[in-house]
């Protein structure tokens, strides 16, 4: 097996406070982080871009991660609102749609062989690309980090996420010291 990956990033290349915020978003070190790929409206990270190899030697086709817990949350009640099997169902019998969503496969392809070739995940996107929706997650964090215009049905789910951000940065609930005293969490009261 022959890959051509770049080594893990160091905290010379991302910004320790951004591994710090998403470390307290995630609940875990992240790994395999190239770069913060977007920022939330309020500042902090809520996709990055990873690495097609993990550090620990792991296939990781998911090159764009969202870690926002407000997004992943929201992004979740879509899910379970069937919106994917509705994508889906479009997609077949939608050619335009059809087309372009392999566009975004090819680009999310392309995008993940910019950082290294994993032969494992070869020709393999994320998400269910190009034929299915399978995660919506993917699909929004690609559409956040490349911009409108790439992944059609990313786009189409991202515009139906209620503002997630609000409130406060949700780092700052995933840490005590800097909460904001008897603020709750709108998205936490929403799954109540």
């Amino acid at each position: 097996m022959t890959d051509n990956v770049r080594p893990p990033v160091t905290p010379e290349d991302v910004a320790q406070e951004d591994l710090d915020a998403v470390e307290r978003q995630l609940g875990r070190v992240p790994r395999g982080v190239v770069e913060v790929a977007h920022r939330c409206p309020c500042g902090e990270p809520d996709v990055l871009r990873t690495l097609p190899r993990l550090p620990d030697g792991t296939p990781f086709p998911t090159s764009f991660y969202a870690t926002c817990p407000r997004l992943t949350g929201a992004i979740s009640t879509l899910e379970s609102e069937g919106v994917m099997r509705e994508m889906t169902d479009r997609l077949q019998q939608d050619a335009d749609l059809a087309e372009r969503y392999a566009a975004a496969h090819d680009d999310y392809l392309a995008r993940r062989a910019e950082l290294g070739k994993v032969e494992e995940i070869d020709g393999i996107s994320a998400g269910g690309m190009p034929n299915r929706v399978k995660c919506l997650h993917v699909l929004v964090a690609h559409s956040l980090a490349v911009g409108p215009g790439v992944n059609p049905l990313g786009d189409e789910a991202l515009a139906m996420l209620p503002d997630w951000w609000t409130v406060h940065p949700c780092t700052e609930l995933m840490d005590p010291a800097k909460s904001p005293a008897g603020q709750s969490d709108p998205a936490e009261e929403q799954r109540s």
